[in-house]
């Protein structure tokens, strides 16, 4: 079996810990079978026991080795970790499924559920999951109709970022009026996304709680995120918990949303022209 699995945007904004979005990058995890890996694909890798593929698979009682093919950058806030959790997870319940069962909908609740516990977070998890744009409450999670199909673009950059060192920058509490102004503008990305009001969107996708700390730690990202929306961007926001910038743009204007991203960051990184991915993940034997 090989879970398919997307990459992902989360926080979009003001969304901290609740909104996600899958993009068109997806990472692979497979099966070994017991001949000692003969079956490999071409540029994948086995993994240990230790990889967070192969804890999920165990958490779900799958046994047997895996293997990972992945072009998902690591901790650069593209869903890495929630990507090959999700997949090794799909796996594990593959495993016990009855032939020619539908895994994903048998299981997806369960799959959802741990994820969110490895992760810490359901933002990225159900959004590789679900496929689209996805608003959680790490409970529920359910997708928001879209309007429109735009570009994603994203600056990845050559550094990286731990999400749990990241959350320790955080404050503790949020200030009421800070809170407020999350509150609303997440509602009103929501309505922006649904409604198709891509004016919207810039406003739509500020936010008080996570990202100006965040950004301070990395001024290339700002440098990134302030050219995407200079060149013409619907909106853009630090991808996860960053370094990573994403943004939403026309598709006839992607390459020189990129183009000004990378030509203002210098060397720091690079872009990627992606799309939103609506199928989410699967699986196949």
């Amino acid at each position: 079996m090989i879970a398919r699995v997307p990459a992902t945007s989360a926080n979009m904004g003001p969304g901290f810990d609740t909104l996600g979005m899958a993009l068109t990058l997806w990472a692979e995890v497979g099966i070994l079978d017991d001949d000692a890996g003969e079956d490999v694909p071409s540029a994948a890798r086995v993994i240990d026991e230790h990889h967070p593929a192969a804890v999920a698979f165990a958490r779900l009682g799958g046994t047997g080795q895996l293997w990972e093919r992945s072009p998902i950058p690591m901790g650069r806030g593209l869903g890495y970790s929630a990507a090959v959790r999700v997949g090794g997870l799909l796996l594990a319940c593959g495993q016990r499924a009855s032939p020619g069962s539908d895994v994903i909908a048998d299981a997806g609740a369960e799959v959802l559920a741990a994820a969110t516990e490895l992760e810490g977070h359901a933002d990225n998890a159900a959004a590789a999951l679900l496929g689209g744009v996805v608003v959680t409450t790490g409970e529920r999670s359910i997708r928001v109709p879209l309007q429109f199909d735009p570009a994603v673009v994203v600056w990845v950059p050559s550094f990286s970022t731990r999400t749990d060192h990241s959350r320790t920058k955080l404050g503790a509490t949020v200030p009421l009026a800070d809170a407020v102004f999350n509150i609303g503008h997440a509602a009103y990305l929501v309505a922006a996304l649904a409604s198709g009001d891509v004016a919207a969107l810039r406003h739509a996708s500020e936010d008080r709680i996570h990202q100006p700390s965040r950004f301070a730690a990395s001024p290339a990202s700002l440098a990134a995120h302030e050219a995407a929306l200079g060149a013409g961007a619907w909106s853009s926001w630090l991808s996860g918990s960053g370094p990573t910038v994403a943004a939403l743009c026309a598709i006839e204007t992607a390459e020189s949303v990129a183009a000004a991203m990378s030509a203002t960051t210098d060397s720091a990184g690079r872009c990627k022209v992606l799309r939103i991915d609506h199928g989410g993940a699967s699986i196949e034997t």
